[in-house]
């Protein structure tokens, strides 16, 4: 069957739409974009009747997170907002063993049924897919690493400052002037100056007012798309900060730096080498590297916790499970888990969409080894799916922090 194809002219023509994953990052990296010609727009639509369009068009056995992808873009085609003849999609494809990276020939069946002359656009780094007028140039990928970066930043900052803010609001314009500011350094240059932009991101959410109160830390975990989404999640983070808790969120350069490392992980046990493990122990190094020097920034200003060294996954990873194994997010959860409560930060929820049977195992599945390993670890996981109520899911939250605030007291 033959789709749409995206093509150069319609660079200048077409706006294209994209699923919201993270806000924070997806709004610069977006900026970034259009520096070299793509008009995109992000959807950031929370209505139930993102489900049900994912349910009309999808099938029952769906991953969730592919349901609310198709559904949001279904729903955002037939608002009326956006002109078919002048919108294209985009999608991202990991080109590992998730179910997900096969779905954008769902999604164009979905499109072309309905409306044949959308192109359906592939993000990935993998060579699944190729289009004439989308072109991840090296130019634009460096300033994607930077953005990424840029991202992880303001939103671990914006994490640790919001639930002591004390005027409600303080964090979120420190990250919108500071998103305004890196879309000129990017545009202008100097983008590239981390240790400056870091110092001074530091200091700007330091100087916010904010209450010394010691809350209850709860790192978020699991699948991808479902951990980051407040979409999949139903707004995880702002209900935690609600129940007087401070989320701990993990970078996206973690996901990041885990699928490099697992292209060198495979190479030697299936004992193969290519130009692709060779690219990416390379980018895995050049990544890392930069991992260190965001830590090493945080810690010396010493206002801020810094995130955990991404080799200290790697590590307790090994107390516990093989590094081979890579399904869905594989070994980075159960690592993710001991290193949370390894650190001292005990509640951690994992979000756990349906259909995602590789992450049920290595969450779920490692709960208790994690629990044998750390008494004190407080872990509860939540299923996400179109038919589970999101009252349901706060309560069983409700009650992992009972705990929680239980043990705080002994």
């Amino acid at each position: 069957m033959a789709y749409a194809e995206f093509t150069v002219p319609m660079r200048k023509t077409h706006t294209i739409l994209v699923p919201n994953m993270l806000p924070i990052h997806f709004r610069l990296l977006i900026s970034i974009f259009k520096q070299f010609g793509y008009n995109m727009k992000l959807l950031e639509s929370t209505s139930r009747t993102v489900v049900e369009e994912g349910l009309k068009n999808v099938h029952n056995d769906t991953c969730y997170p592919a349901l609310l992808v198709v559904g949001q873009f279904m729903e955002a085609l037939k608002s009326g907002e956006y002109d078919p003849d002048r919108t294209a999609l985009l999608i991202t494809q990991t080109g590992g063993g998730c179910r997900a990276s096969n779905y954008i020939h769902l999604l164009r069946r979905c499109v072309n049924q309905q409306f044949p002359q959308v192109p359906v656009i592939s993000l990935n780094f993998a060579g699944l897919e190729k289009s004439s007028g989308f072109q991840l140039t090296a130019p634009l990928l460096l300033k994607l690493v930077y953005g990424v970066l840029y991202g992880d930043m303001l939103m671990f900052l914006h994490n640790q400052c919001r639930p002591y803010e004390l005027n409600k609001g303080d964090s979120q314009k420190v990250v919108d002037a500071w998103q305004e500011r890196l879309e000129k350094m990017f545009a202008e240059g100097g983008y590239r100056s981390t240790k400056k932009i870091y110092r001074e991101m530091l200091e700007d959410f330091a100087a916010i007012p904010r209450s010394k109160k010691k809350k209850i830390r709860v790192g978020i975990i699991g699948e991808i798309y479902v951990k980051y989404s407040p979409l999949a999640n139903n707004q995880l983070e702002d209900f935690l900060i609600q129940e007087d808790c401070e989320p701990l969120v993990p970078m996206l350069l973690e996901f990041i730096l885990y699928c490099a490392a697992n292209s060198d992980t495979n190479g030697k046990l299936y004992q193969y080498h290519d130009l692709k493990t060779t690219a990416f122990r390379i980018g895995y190094k050049y990544l890392h590297a930069k991992q260190l020097e965001m830590i090493r920034c945080i810690e010396e200003h010493g206002e801020f916790h810094a995130p955990h060294d991404f080799d200290d996954l790697r590590a307790a990873a090994d107390k516990y499970i093989c590094q081979g194994v890579s399904m869905g997010e594989g070994w980075m959860i159960t690592a993710e888990m001991a290193v949370l409560a390894e650190t001292g930060t005990e509640n951690i929820i994992c979000t756990q969409p349906f259909g995602c049977l590789p992450n049920h195992i290595v969450a779920k599945g490692m709960a208790r080894a994690i629990k044998n390993a750390y008494p004190n670890a407080n872990i509860v996981a939540i299923d996400y799916d179109p038919g589970a109520t999101r009252v349901n899911q706060e309560n069983r939250i409700k009650l992992m922090l009972a705990n929680a605030k239980m043990a705080a007291k002994q």
